[in-house]
Formats: structure tokens, C-alpha cells, sequence
């Protein structure tokens, strides 16, 4: 087993998403935390799965681990507005 995944696993954080449904009817899912960090698929379930392995891809690389040690947010909202 990968050091990332044991690191990972070890260290479980819930993650900021944002998950969107297009025209296309694909959900496309997106963490703000890392650049270019998003994923797609036909139903949400789908697209949550796909984004998990994004993530464990992302988190190979020093710096993106960093960012994930770091992370300890106290709240996390998500707001909109109309425009």
C-alpha cells in the first residue's frame, strides 16, 4: 500500500466539494482546495468516485500534501446569491 493512502487514511478530512449539474446532465465535481482538481460522471455517486481517486492522484505530488496536512478549516458554507 502506498504511503499517500496510509497517510490518508490515517489523517481522514472531509474536503471541501462543489458538485454541479450541467447541460449535458453530468455531474462535475470540483475541490477547491488543489488546482484543477474536478471530475465528472453520470450520476453523483459516479462523480464522487472519480473525484476520490482525483484526490489520492493529487496527493502524490509534495506540495498538494502540504496543502492537505494544513487544512483544518473550523466551518465550512457554501452561499449563493442572485445576480
Amino acid at each position: 500500500m502506498s504511503t499517500i493512502k496510509e497517510t490518508s487514511r490515517q489523517r481522514k478530512k472531509q474536503l471541501p466539494l462543489y458538485v454541479e449539474k450541467d447541460e449535458d446532465d453530468f455531474y462535475v465535481v470540483e475541490c477547491p482546495l488543489f488546482d484543477g482538481c474536478y471530475a465528472q460522471g453520470t450520476t453523483l455517486d459516479e462523480a464522487l468516485k472519480n473525484i476520490r481517486e482525483v484526490i489520492e492522484l493529487i496527493l502524490e505530488e509534495k506540495p498538494n500534501r502540504d496543502i492537505f496536512k494544513s487544512y483544518k478549516p473550523r466551518e465550512i458554507s457554501l452561499h449563493t446569491i442572485t445576480v
